[in-house]
């Protein structure tokens, strides 16, 4: 996990079955985090994005916080820098 200001990035491997379920555990651990501290999460702003080379964007792995669904992405654009699922540049050297 990086943090950085409000901002939270969960990684991690989802090529099986019991790594996505480790990825579910851990997002639950952070919403029961907040929960604990009095914070909340902004569930619309939560987004998931499947990176590398094999990141196919049909990947059929589903991902909840807090009962919400989180949308799957193909790129994001994090403090100032496009990121894309594929991890090419290309749209950032585009701007």
């Amino acid at each position: 996990m990086w943090k950085f200001a409000d901002d939270i990035k969960l990684i991690g491997p989802a090529g099986t079955a019991d790594q996505v379920g480790d990825i579910q555990i851990d997002l639950d651990k952070l919403v029961n985090w907040a929960s604990v501290w009095q914070m909340s999460f902004n569930f619309d702003k939560c987004k998931v994005m499947h990176l590398g080379y094999n990141a196919a964007s049909d990947n059929v792995n589903e991902y909840r916080m807090g009962g919400h669904v989180l949308d799957v992405i193909e790129e994001e654009k994090d403090l100032g820098v496009i990121i894309s699922n594929d991890l090419k540049v290309e749209k950032q050297c585009a701007v």
